[in-house]
């Protein structure tokens, strides 16, 4: 019976995990689940799986939480704990031996560092994580003995076309390149003129995935196929040069691996999260994730194009980032958060967004992010000054 810690428990990543693990009932038990603000669903959730921790936000919900699970009698044995305190010593605990990081941006940052460093295998849907931290985060992995597995939809099909035992060595394993899919968000064809009138709801309308709103809105900037570029140069030891974005719309083809001799592995699959999040949690075994199978004669046609770039401006700003190095990537990540928290509440333009990240970094004064101490100086360094070009 595997225990298994679920960062971010309320998100879709979360829940998806959850749903997983209930069809398995005899391999998995949620250890711990956290929350930000949904404390009424963890409510619920807690009811249902007994965890022996939950942890909130703050003191104010972490009462209202204790008070809501109470009125379940199959809950009464879970412990209330909150704030990043809490957050850590549930990642940290050595009674799970599965973390599941699945909090939304650079607030997950430090629980899944505290994973890392106590050996944990850790379930990695936290992109920011490694934008962040990418060499103490790596480096924590190696010197802590950590199992490190994507959960991101990409960079799990990466994982699962590189060959078995890849150690980091691109050239060693002749690989040429890896190409990320991106299905475009829901502005792929939309006229370039119209984007400044495009409001939060038509952004987080989605094609094909159904995500939290921060996340659909990087998806309709590209912004997260950026993240996910920087995320793969640190999973998988390879250059920004070697990394390429292609369009895909129908979302079947999630990402793939060119080798030097011509061939192009892919993993194929319907767009449901379930699917990568089964494959790790069991991982090198396979198991039932839920997903329906795959009808190729259905989907008919697969489409592949390349990202324009006056419609995708954050995908050059994310490339950039990633071969300034440094703390480029800490400033890219924070502003972008903060931009797109303005336009989530009605503040800001959609193309404002990329504009606040774009000035952020032709300002930014870069440092070499030595420790986890400084990386958070400068993710608050960056948020200042998105949020003075707010206001």
């Amino acid at each position: 019976m595997e225990q298994v810690t679920v960062l971010g428990a309320t998100g879709s990543i979360g829940v998806n995990t959850l749903d997983v693990m209930a069809r398995h009932p005899d391999r998995f038990r949620a250890f711990a689940l956290t929350a930000h603000t949904r404390i009424d669903l963890l409510a619920q959730q807690c009811r249902q799986w007994r965890p022996r921790y939950a942890v909130v936000a703050n003191q104010q919900d972490a009462r209202r939480l204790a008070q809501s699970i109470a009125n379940g009698s199959r809950a009464r044995a879970t412990e209330v704990l909150w704030g990043e305190e809490g957050l850590i010593e549930v990642a940290a605990h050595p009674d799970a031996g599965t973390v599941m990081a699945a909090i939304v941006g650079g607030a997950g940052l430090v629980p899944t560092m505290a994973a890392v460093h106590a050996g944990k295998r850790v379930l990695l849907a936290n992109k920011e994580a490694l934008v962040m931290a990418g060499e103490l985060f790596m480096e924590g992995v190696r010197r802590c003995g950590a199992t490190l597995l994507p959960i991101d939809s990409e960079h799990n099909a990466i994982f699962q076309c590189l060959p078995s035992g890849y150690r980091g060595d691109p050239q060693g394993a002749g690989i040429r390149r890896i190409l990320l899919s991106a299905s475009g968000g829901p502005f792929r064809t939309i006229e370039l003129e119209q984007l400044r009138l495009v409001t939060p709801d038509q952004a987080c309308a989605h094609p094909n995935w159904r995500m939290g709103r921060k996340i659909s809105v990087d998806s309709a900037t590209m912004m997260n196929k950026g993240l996910e570029l920087l995320e793969a140069c640190w999973l998988f030891d390879v250059a920004p040069s070697q990394v390429d974005v292609v369009i895909h719309p129908e979302s079947i083809v999630h990402s793939l691996v060119e080798y030097v001799d011509g061939s192009l592995l892919a993993q194929l699959g319907n767009p449901d999260m379930r699917t990568p999040i089964a494959h790790a949690l069991n991982w090198p075994q396979r198991l039932v994730s839920g997903v329906a199978p795959l009808d190729l004669i259905g989907v008919g046609a697969l489409n592949f194009s390349a990202p324009e770039q006056a419609r995708y401006p954050c995908l050059g700003l994310a490339r950039a980032a990633a071969q300034a190095g440094k703390d480029y990537p800490v400033a890219l990540n924070a502003a972008n958060e903060v931009a797109v928290a303005a336009f989530l509440d009605g503040k800001i333009g959609f193309c404002r967004i990329a504009e606040i990240v774009a000035e952020t970094l032709h300002g930014w004064v870069a440092s070499e992010p030595r420790d986890l101490a400084a990386v958070q100086a400068s993710d608050a360094r960056a948020r200042g000054a998105a949020l003075a070009m707010l206001a």
